[in-house]
């Protein structure tokens, strides 16, 4: 079974949500198969790479709330995060551009540590005081090293715009048609989805679901044929 999720470093849901839906996934019978995929989604698309500010000054600028307002909002995901075991600076944090970020992200998939960076830009840009954003491309570099990246590799992805762009943008298509208006999203081979960063209950009841829900395989023959099985393989008499 597999199990795609569209998130962004910038979400601090995505963040949450992550652990939550880890939690479900360690507990559940099957999980040695399932296979995750992150995909991309970016909040702000369009922001320039120069374009960094607070937290609290995005928030009030991009979705009309008072400062007062924001300062509760981020002191409520600081209370969900480490409910679920999570570092969480509720105060001092920039926002950006996280295109950059995806990009290393597909370059992560291609040698198997995907999960492991994004846990790392997770925890940089929710937990440490160090930028994400304003430190340059080296911060990015050390973080994907972290990962177990080679060093040379994310400085030639992060020094061409167009490497694994496509793919990003890929990503962002694909969510929109399949109905996605916000992270994190969660869709199960394809069949259930889920929004949101839900409590652990909800993605156990999803993966049971979605695993439940697999069709049986279908023989067209049932035998007849020769075969191997678990004593060993027939060997036909000579004739």
């Amino acid at each position: 079974m597999r199990v795609e999720i569209w998130s962004d470093i910038a979400c601090p849901w995505c963040y949450v949500g992550k652990a939550r839906f880890e939690k479900a996934l360690s507990a559940f019978p099957h999980r040695d198969q399932v296979e995750v995929v992150h995909r991309s989604f970016e909040l702000d698309p369009h922001r320039a790479k120069d374009d960094i500010q607070p937290v609290l000054t995005m928030l009030t600028r991009k979705y009309g709330m008072s400062e007062a307002q924001a300062r509760a909002g981020e002191d409520n995901l600081g209370q969900q995060a480490a409910a679920e075991g999570l570092d969480y600076r509720t105060t001092g944090r920039d926002h950006g551009s996280t295109f950059d970020m995806h990009r290393l992200l597909h370059l992560a998939k291609e040698h198997g540590r995907q999960d492991e960076l994004l846990q790392i830009l997770y925890r940089a840009n929710f937990a440490e005081e160090r930028s994400v954003y304003a430190e340059g491309e080296e911060r990015l570099v050390e973080l994907a090293v972290e990962a177990g990246l080679d060093a040379e590799d994310a400085r030639r992805v992060l020094a061409d715009p167009a490497a694994y762009a496509d793919a990003v943008r890929a990503d962002e298509r694909e969510a929109a048609a399949l109905g996605a208006n916000g992270v994190p999203f969660f869709v199960l081979d394809r069949t259930y989805g889920v929004s949101g960063a839900q409590p652990a209950e909800v993605f156990t009841q999803a993966l049971t679901q979605a695993w439940g829900a697999r069709p049986a395989l279908e023989l067209i023959e049932d035998g007849g044929a020769d075969a191997c099985g678990p004593d060993g393989c027939a060997v036909p008499p000579r004739r």
